[in-house]
């Protein structure tokens, strides 16, 4: 089954940085686009960042964009979130995502998050 397993999240001060790393399986990663998301305390769920399989074309949401870089590396079934000049407003749980759509019927996957907390 799919699954997608984060890592890399911690406590950082504003202007550090963090790598988000997200190991999928279950299925073939490469053709799939994964996305990144996050949720911050009382906070609807916000797509932070997209990539396409191939090519890797990436877009972003304006508060991240040119701090925040997602890549994948489909030789390791792994996509990364490189962020830089964090900021408190950053903090939040980050999601991996990617979804499926079978006979008409989407189903997203998450992986279990990855808590991100920007403070001095």
């Amino acid at each position: 089954q799919v699954q997608l397993v984060e890592s890399g999240g911690g406590l950082v001060q504003p202007g550090g940085s963090l790598r988000l790393s997200c190991v999928a399986s279950g299925f073939t990663f490469s053709v799939y686009t994964m996305r990144w998301y996050r949720q911050a305390p009382g906070q609807e769920r916000e797509l932070v960042a997209t990539i396409i399989s191939n090519p890797a074309i990436t877009t972003y949401t304006d508060s991240v964009k040119g701090r925040f870089t997602i890549s994948r590396d489909n030789a390791k079934n792994t996509v990364y979130l490189q962020m830089n000049s964090l900021k408190p407003e950053d903090t939040a749980v980050y999601y991996c995502n990617t979804w499926k759509t079978i006979m008409g019927t989407r189903t997203d996957y998450w992986g279990q998050g990855a808590q991100v907390t920007v403070s001095s």
